[in-house]
């Protein structure tokens, strides 16, 4: 099968706030794993702090998911692998509250505010509706690939 990529060196990968299976950070972490695999991951990092996070929600391994990207799978095959395989299977609910929960996390600690309030000075100094993680992240995107905040 062929791997279906983006070009991260042209174009950012989908959005953390976008959702499959009813799970934000998953389609991002799929776009960065199918990139690196293709060598196109650009400075994006598959497997990085962000994508540990679903990891661990779900229980599966880094790893294990890259390989499943290398068959070429598209979203929904790999989202049936993900609930196949998972440790913790999560309900409805629970995705939902999780999701819901790590769209709307802001920096809890001094060091953590400090990097968010440094790069949000960079990328965005007017920008008043920058608070969250997800915020930064989309506003990174859209600065690095020539958007003008």
């Amino acid at each position: 099968m062929t791997i279906q990529t983006f070009d991260l060196t042209k174009q950012a990968p989908r959005s953390p706030r976008v959702r499959l299976g009813g799970f934000v950070i998953l389609p991002r972490c799929l776009d960065k794993g199918r990139a690196t695999l293709s060598g196109k991951n650009g400075e994006y990092h598959f497997d990085c702090p962000l994508d540990q996070r679903f990891l661990n929600f779900v229980g599966i391994k880094a790893a294990a998911l890259k390989k499943q990207l290398a068959t070429g799978k598209g979203d929904g095959e790999i989202l049936a692998w993900i609930t196949a395989n998972a440790k913790f299977k999560r309900t409805e609910m629970e995705i939902a509250q999780w999701s819901a929960y790590v769209e709307q996390r802001v920096p809890t600690d001094p060091e953590t505010r400090e990097y968010l309030n440094a790069n949000h000075k960079k990328y965005g100094p007017k920008r008043e509706d920058i608070a969250t993680f997800f915020d930064l992240l989309d506003l990174d995107d859209y600065v690095s690939f020539g958007g003008k905040a």
